[in-house]
């Protein structure tokens, strides 16, 4: 990677997997002497590029993590913390489908089932909510 500040190689004097949110946080260093910055990457799997959700009738389409995270931003709307809440869940939910995601492929059942789980041991008020916009499919799971 090159500086951000002068265009120079750098090179990475701390290195730490971040679990949570299945990426890799990095500290480099420019190694230009005239620059000398120090500054902080992150890396992580873009998954919208990588998945495609299938829908239970097998039409694809491709992963959309906002989408995910608005539809759980809205089941928790009545908590003041919704916003932060809601990142935070989005992170959970996306490590919880990783197992799921074969292949690239990502049944939409299984993405609206693990966001309900996850939502019902957080917060019951939100997973219902949840649920009242995906009853097609949490009825039959």
């Amino acid at each position: 990677m090159v500086c951000i500040y002068c265009g120079s190689e750098t090179s990475i004097t701390n290195s730490r997997l971040q679990k949570r949110r299945n990426s890799v946080w990095r500290r480099r260093k420019c190694l230009n002497p005239d620059c000398g910055a120090i500054f902080s990457t992150g890396e992580a799997a873009d998954y919208e590029k990588t998945w495609v959700v299938q829908s239970p009738g097998g039409a694809l389409s491709p992963f959309l993590r906002d989408k995910l995270f608005v539809s759980i931003y809205k089941a928790c709307q009545h908590r003041p913390s919704a916003l932060e809440d809601a990142i935070g869940l989005t992170d959970t939910v996306m490590n919880a489908v990783l197992r799921e995601a074969r292949n690239g492929s990502l049944a939409a059942d299984k993405l609206t089932q693990a966001a309900y789980t996850v939502l019902k041991r957080f917060d019951q008020p939100a997973a219902i909510s949840y649920q009242a916009f995906h009853t097609d499919v949490l009825k039959r799971g």
